[in-house]
């Protein structure tokens, strides 16, 4: 571990937290003309983030976290991500109200950027991947979570978007952790991958899949397509 690679993981994860607010930001225009293409529009960026999610379970979070654990904590910390998840997302519909989409996007932030933080603290190139897949993944989420929150409360965009600026601040703080006291720890690191991966399914099978859903029309789908590809490009260019 050295300050060149702390800087890295902090300079990435802010990175990759910006997109953030960049997506809260074009959630915020108020039409999209047509309006056909508007919906299409919105439903496409959701659909996109989906994809994101699932490239990053695929080609990084899965991957690296079996690597480190035996089976037993694979099932277990698999295991523990999905009902965790639940657990949260049961208690904000019992509780009502906007912010469902903000934590879910947290849920999934936090966990990854601390893996970041350890990846490069310990020199691997994964490291690089997971920040574009954050990003990936982020822009949509900070969309569809400002149009959810905007949607149900009198705030006024401004004040909305600062709100969103100061999330992507958790980025470098989860980074940070990661870096600097979970990086010789690689056994946590990838129950902390497998956790998030299973929660991340939870969320896309539970949330972001069906609010993709647009009838008679194909691209939505085909944003998820493009989701997965460009983290697959990434991966293939950065390995």
């Amino acid at each position: 571990m050295n300050m060149d690679s702390l800087l890295l993981s902090l300079l990435l994860s802010l990175l990759a937290g910006a997109t953030i607010p960049l997506g809260a930001y074009v959630a915020s225009i108020e039409h999209i003309r047509p309006l056909w293409l508007e919906s299409e529009f919105r439903h496409g960026v959701i659909a996109f983030g989906g994809g994101a999610l699932l490239a990053a379970v695929s080609l990084v979070l899965v991957p690296e976290g079996v690597a480190e654990l035996s089976l037993f904590w694979i099932v277990t910390c698999f295991s523990a991500g999905g009902v965790v998840f639940f657990l949260i997302d049961r208690l904000i519909a019992r509780r009502g109200g906007a912010g469902g989409q903000v934590m879910a996007m947290l849920l999934d932030f936090i966990p990854e950027a601390i893996a970041l933080g350890a990846a490069l603290a310990t020199g691997k190139p994964v490291g690089f991947l997971l920040a574009l897949l954050i990003a990936m993944q982020n822009f949509p989420e900070g969309f569809n979570a400002y149009r959810e929150i905007s949607a149900g409360s009198n705030h006024k965009p401004k004040a909305l978007l600062a709100c969103f600026f100061a999330l992507a601040l958790f980025g470098p703080a989860a980074a940070f952790l990661g870096h600097q006291f979970l990086a010789d720890s690689p056994a946590l690191i990838g129950g902390v991958m497998l956790f998030a991966a299973s929660g991340i399914i939870y969320l896309t099978f539970e949330d972001i899949a069906p609010q993709a859903v647009l009838q008679a029309h194909w691209a939505p789908p085909l944003g998820a397509v493009a989701g997965f590809l460009l983290g697959l490009v990434g991966s293939i260019v950065i390995s």
